[in-house]
């Protein structure tokens, strides 16, 4: 293991991509501890405090690396981007002019990419200015007491925290690009596997601080089983044999030989936590603007009551529940059966016992829907574990220190060593994965 991370600065090359994405993470969190300009930092140190606790509010700072209730310029964190990525990637599906830009290569991903790019920045605009008024009207319900971020509310003031919290999203996707390009591993990955693990040792310390040391414990003991755990599924796929038929082109032979389909057994990864958690963070705003009395006051009392309790029977429910639901989503648009079924006839494979076809598409879509099950329910129980345990013991701060961080630093870890282990393995060294 030592002899594997001293080759790892051996080599020139990999070093400097390694210190390079060690210096970019580092501006990163530096840009999440600057904050905004015009923001109440007393306000601040409020809303911190009560982010702490959990809940809706404690999620979204999760993403952030605690940059979302500093109201830092890197408030919003990579967010944007990755809403605008999956947007990007279900619009593919709709509509036939991505899809023909998907096809094209790299000239396509070229113009996606750039497209992706405009979106975020208007979702960032959006984000901020929404999150201005919520932040001024008290937290809309996202905090406990009223805290007021914006105590001088003018058209200034605010075109003025819109225009800092967008730069600082600009800036976040330049530099996660910036990584993928001169760096190691993907840099968008990166940036949200620095702003997870930099809420692990605080999340611990309020475990123990509010259940003791016996708590901690056994908290850090499942943790590390979880953590075994994800590196299992993770790891874990189902492998579908491919065999291609043997032709002759000109005065050679091609083919004649054996491949395989691997399935992941989690093919979705936390996207479904972050697209439920998404969806069910919008009644939370809505409730904000529903009129008073009536049926109305009956809806904002029961979202009050229900989805901004995550300790509740209800919160915990819809949440896994949505989980299982959009890890099926996104799984049927990352991988199309019925593509992938062309893509083996046209190369002359087939899946040995099956026709080419409809029948090798019915077959994927089989195996994919089965497989697809126990990754979701994976994923589900890790996200909610936290919410169970403060269900449980009554202790905070395990959005930090629970499943959805270890989900997402396991897979992140995993991914990056991958790319150096092939690095070493290019230049003769010793493999850094075992």
């Amino acid at each position: 293991m030592l002899s594997s991370l001293r080759n790892m600065f051996k080599v020139p090359d990999l070093r400097n991509k390694i210190l390079f994405t060690l210096m970019m993470l580092a501006l990163y969190r530096f840009g999440s501890h600057v904050p905004t300009p015009g923001i109440d930092f007393e306000a601040v140190q409020q809303l911190e405090e009560q982010a702490r606790q959990g809940g809706v509010l404690g999620f979204l700072s999760f993403f952030s690396g605690g940059g979302l209730t500093r109201m830092a310029i890197f408030g919003l964190g990579i967010m944007p981007y990755i809403t605008s990525s999956i947007i990007m990637q279900v619009l593919t599906v709709v509509i036939p002019k991505l899809e023909q830009w998907q096809q094209m290569g790299a000239v396509g991903q070229k113009k996606i990419t750039q497209w992706t790019r405009y979106l975020t920045v208007v979702l960032a605009i959006l984000q901020s200015t929404g999150l201005a008024f919520l932040f001024h009207n008290g937290g809309g319900g996202l905090a406990d007491t009223q805290v007021d971020l914006i105590p001088e509310f003018t058209v200034p003031r605010v075109l003025l925290i819109v225009l800092s919290l967008t730069a600082g999203t600009a800036l976040i996707m330049w530099m996660g690009e910036l990584i993928t390009q001169r760096g190691i591993g993907n840099g968008m990955s990166l940036i949200i596997f620095a702003s997870v693990v930099s809420g692990i040792p605080g999340g611990g310390a309020q475990v123990r601080a509010e259940g003791g040391n016996f708590k901690f414990a056994i908290v850090v003991a499942i943790a590390l089983f979880v953590l075994v755990a994800i590196v299992f599924v993770e790891n874990g796929q189902r492998r579908i044999p491919v065999n291609f038929a043997k032709r002759v082109v000109g005065r050679r032979m091609y083919g004649g030989q054996s491949s395989y389909i691997p399935l992941k057994v989690n093919q979705s990864g936390v996207i479904p936590i972050i697209f439920a958690s998404s969806v069910l963070y919008l009644p939370v705003l809505l409730s904000n603007v529903l009129p008073t009395g009536g049926i109305w006051q009956s809806v904002r009392e029961w979202i009050d009551r229900y989805l901004l309790q995550p300790d509740n029977f209800w919160y915990i429910s819809i949440f896994g529940l949505m989980i299982i639901f959009f890890a099926y989503f996104y799984t049927a648009i990352a991988f199309d059966p019925v593509k992938q079924a062309d893509s083996i006839r046209k190369q002359g494979g087939f899946i040995p016992g099956i026709r080419p076809g409809p029948q090798t598409e019915r077959h994927l879509a089989k195996i994919l829907s089965r497989i697809t099950l126990p990754g979701a329910l994976f994923i589900a129980a890790v996200a909610l574990l936290p919410q169970i345990l403060l269900a449980v013991w009554d202790v905070g701060g395990f959005e930090g220190f629970g499943g959805v961080s270890l989900l997402i630093a396991v897979g992140v870890a995993l991914e990056t060593m991958k790319q150096i282990d092939s690095q070493l393995m290019m230049r003769n060294y010793e493999s850094f994965l075992k």
